[in-house]
C-alpha cells in the first residue's frame, strides 16, 4: 500500500510540475502584443454579452503590457516546475506553486465559470499542490503554532 502511495505521489508530481514547466514555456512562445492591437481586440468584444472574454482579454493582456509579470510568471512556473520534479527539492517546489495554482484556479473560477473542463482540470492542478503540500506537514506544521515559553 506504502509503495502505491509513493508511486502515485510521483506520478503527481510529475503532472503537475511537468504541466508548470510546459505552461512556463508557453509564456515565450508568443511575442508580446501593442498596446493598440490589445485595445483593437477589446473592442471586438465590447457587447454587455460577451463581459467574460472581454475582462479575459484586459486580464492577460494588462499583465503582458507591464512588460514584467508575464515573463516573471512564466520563469516562476518553470523554476517552480523543475524544482517540483528534483527528487529533493519536491516540496519546495510544491510550496512555491501553491500560490500559482490557487491564482490560476481562481482565474478559471471567476472569468471563466460556464467551461467545466478548464474548472475540473485546474481545480484538479491545485488539489495536486494541496495534497502534496500536505503530504509533507511534519516539515511546516510546527511553524503554524508556536508554544509559548
Amino acid at each position: 500500500m506504502k509503495k502505491s502511495i509513493n508511486i502515485l505521489v510521483i506520478a503527481c508530481r510529475l503532472f503537475l510540475g511537468g504541466f508548470m514547466i510546459y505552461g512556463g514555456i508557453q509564456k515565450f512562445n508568443k511575442p508580446m502584443p501593442e498596446p493598440i492591437e490589445v485595445v483593437e481586440k477589446a473592442q471586438k468584444f465590447a457587447a454587455p454579452e460577451k463581459v467574460n472574454t472581454l475582462q479575459k482579454i484586459l486580464y492577460i493582456n494588462g499583465a503582458k503590457q507591464t512588460g514584467y509579470f508575464w515573463e516573471v510568471l512564466g520563469i516562476c512556473e518553470l523554476l517552480f516546475g523543475l524544482l517540483l520534479i528534483i527528487q529533493g527539492t519536491g516540496f519546495i517546489g510544491a510550496l512555491f506553486l501553491l500560490p500559482i495554482t490557487l491564482h490560476i484556479f481562481l482565474f478559471h473560477l471567476f472569468l471563466e465559470p460556464d467551461d467545466i473542463e478548464e474548472l475540473v482540470q485546474t481545480g484538479a492542478l491545485f488539489a495536486i499542490n494541496i495534497g502534496l503540500v500536505m503530504r509533507e506537514k511534519e516539515k511546516w506544521k510546527h511553524l503554524l503554532w508556536i508554544k509559548p515559553i
